[in-house]
This record gives C-alpha cells, structure tokens and sequence, in this order.
C-alpha cells in the first residue's frame, strides 16, 4: 500500500491532491492546523473516493514542534511514506505595497510557505532514504505545489513572491542531493486557481480572466493540479526529477 501526505490537504488545491491521490489507490494522511473533529467530512470523503486508509495529521508546518507532530502521528500509523506534496501556503494577512511590508508579514510567509516545506522535505527524505535501504523496490516521490508567484511579479504582496521563489530552488536543491537514492523532486506551479485563498479576488480575476489573461478562458480548479500530482506520484515521469508542471492555463506563456 503507497501512502501520501499532503501538507494542508483538507481543502482547496491540498484537497484537489488528496481526491486525485486516494483515487489511485494511495491512503491518505492530510494535515493541517484545524482540530480533527472538522475535517472528519473530509476523510470519510477521501475514503469513499478510494483510499483504502485516510488519516488527519494536525499540526503548523511551519514550527519545529508541528512539523515533529506530523512525522510522530505518520510514523505511528504507517510502516513508510511513499509520497509527500508539499502544498500548505498562506497568502499575505493584508497585501500591501513592496515599499510597506511589514517585517512581521514576511517572516510568517518564509516561515510556512519555506521553511515548513524545506524541513517537511528534509525528515521525509531521510525516513524514505531508510525505507530504500531495506527495500531496494521502494518507490518515492517529492512534488512541491507551488505557485507563478516563483517568477510572476506582484508589487503587493511581493513576500509571497519571494517565499515561493524560494520553494523553487528548494525543489532544485532536494532534487539533486536526492538523485542519487532515485527519489525525484518534482514542482507544479498553479495559475489562478479558485479556492478560498482567492475568493477575496474573484471579480478582479473574472475580468482578467475575461479580458484574456490567460490562453485556456477560465479559473483553474483543484482538482487540474490534482491530476498532474496523482500522475507524477504514479511514476509516470521517472527521468524529469527537478522539473516544473506549469498548472496555469497558459497564463505565463509569453504574448505580444
């Protein structure tokens, strides 16, 4: 049995992985800062849609003690880890200007949307380095769920932008020291994508939206980047560790 966490997998782009990953017959470990007892919906929902186990790891990605937390509650229900996505991310509490970002907004994003994933990654990569030692067979994965913000510029929120251009080379960093056990570290970048961290914006992206903004004329959704997670944990991209799934509807494409 392949199991899969996914770091804020209890809704939005998290959730999407989570269906698409339980569908292929993975069980399930979602995580997340809410108590148990409200997102017992949603394991019973990922149980229906095909995993044979679903689990909920509580805890703050981005502390040292939320991150043991998850491991210790992982660890305690399954014999390995076969796949890890790293998706939990936080928009700014206020966006403002690059010339008014408080110090105190940018360190909470390096701290969930950075360090959390590169921490996450680096316990998950030894327990699965252990895992390989004592069966050669043993099939892992890293897939970062990212974001354009890696390089698409916003002026106002630009600690976003920075936190997930650091993901970026997280993704490259983790795929080279992890080639060598045949671990690959995969990224997938999502466009606008409709979820509650966006729903503050929606009439804003609409009318992008409407207005051409990107080459396929609608919102993304959850449950495009689900697929594209679901078919990298699947290993049907051995040879492409280090590489990014562009999920955006061909906004980043450059048009004249």
């Amino acid at each position: 049995m392949k199991t899969a966490l996914i770091t804020g997998g209890s809704r939005g782009i998290g959730l999407g992985c989570a269906k698409a990953l339980a569908a292929t017959g993975h069980a399930i470990a979602i995580n997340g800062i809410r108590a148990e007892s409200e997102v017992a919906d949603v394991l019973a929902e990922l149980r229906a849609a095909g995993a044979p186990e679903a689990i909920y790891c509580q805890g703050d990605v981005g502390t040292t003690e939320g991150r043991d937390a998850v491991i210790e509650s992982l660890r305690s229900r399954f014999p390995h880890l076969n796949v890890l996505v790293n998706n939990a991310g936080v928009a700014p509490i206020e966006r403002k200007d690059v010339l008014e970002t408080s110090e105190e907004s940018f360190q909470r994003l390096m701290r969930i949307n950075l360090e959390g994933p590169y921490f996450l990654t680096q316990t998950a990569a030894n327990w699965m380095i252990e895992s390989r030692e004592v069966d050669s067979g043993f099939d892992a994965c890293v897939i970062n769920v990212n974001s354009i913000s890696a390089t698409v510029v916003s002026v106002n929120r630009g600690e976003y932008c920075v936190s997930k251009a650091g993901l970026a080379m997280v993704t490259q960093l983790f795929a080279a020291r992890l080639g060598e056990f045949g671990i690959p570290v995969y990224e997938v970048r999502p466009g606008v994508t409709k979820t509650d961290m966006t729903s503050g914006v929606t009439e804003k992206y609409d009318k992008l939206i409407a207005d051409g903004l990107c080459v396929t004329p609608r919102w993304g959704f959850p449950e495009d980047v689900g697929k594209a997670v679901a078919s990298l944990a699947d290993g049907n991209f051995p040879y492409s560790t280090g590489q990014v799934i562009m999920i955006d509807g061909g906004l980043t494409i450059p048009r004249l």
